[in-house]
């Protein structure tokens, strides 16, 4: 028999005011790629991985691993690699979005004071299975979870983060020097935004556009 949850203080209000003040920390949230070069604090990053480990996960696995890059060496190897996979990805693009592709700003890799990978240990021994016996793929989802916490966290203590995905997996493995059987999230940049807006940049130079949100009725 499952134990009664214990409560150890009454649970907080979240009054109209909080809920407007929320929902203007997501409208605010951006994908950012302009950085000043000012430092973070080590206790005020920690801080962030702390809060991102309160993301729910499957089975409470929690398969989410940080890796902190700090290394010049290995932040170089880095920019080395993105530069060719994005040029390989420019390649890719048809004739006329070529020219506007050429024009984006993908990556803050040479202004952003904090750098690291967030992967995913696909089958933890934490959480012994539960919930992943027909859909595996949820450790990965909550993985991107933890990033997405950890997203708004820092975007409420007025930093930005930059989510580089233009990277190839297996590189990047041996530039970190991380385990082979981890699955890449993304590699992420971190730091103050040099500008702020509540407008994706990609919607303000012209690449996509927001649209509404289609809920299917069954």
């Amino acid at each position: 028999m499952l134990s009664s949850p214990v409560v150890t203080r009454p649970p907080p209000e979240f009054d109209t005011a909080f809920r407007a003040r929320l929902g203007e920390l997501f409208a605010w949230r951006r994908d950012v790629r302009r950085f000043r070069a000012e430092p973070i604090a080590a206790a005020r990053l920690e801080a962030l991985f702390e809060v991102a480990a309160l993301a729910p996960s499957v089975g409470l696995s929690q398969p989410w691993r940080f890796v902190l890059v700090d290394d010049p060496d290995r932040r170089a190897a880095v920019r080395r690699h993105f530069e060719r996979t994005n040029s390989q990805a420019l390649a890719g693009q048809t004739a006329d979005r070529a020219s506007r592709y050429a024009a984006l700003k993908l990556e803050g890799l040479d202004t952003a004071p904090v750098q690291f990978a967030v992967y995913c240990e696909p089958d933890p021994e934490q959480g012994h299975g539960l919930g992943r016996m027909t859909m595996p793929e949820t450790t990965l989802y909550s993985a991107v979870m933890a990033v997405h916490t950890l997203w708004l966290a820092a975007r409420a203590e007025g930093l930005g983060l930059g989510w580089v995905s233009i990277v190839e997996p297996a590189a990047m493995a041996a530039i970190l020097d991380v385990p082979v059987h981890w699955s890449l999230i993304g590699y992420f940049c971190l730091g103050y935004p040099a500008a702020e807006g509540d407008t994706p940049e990609l919607e303000r130079l012209g690449w996509e556009a927001r649209r509404a949100v289609q809920v299917l009725q069954r």
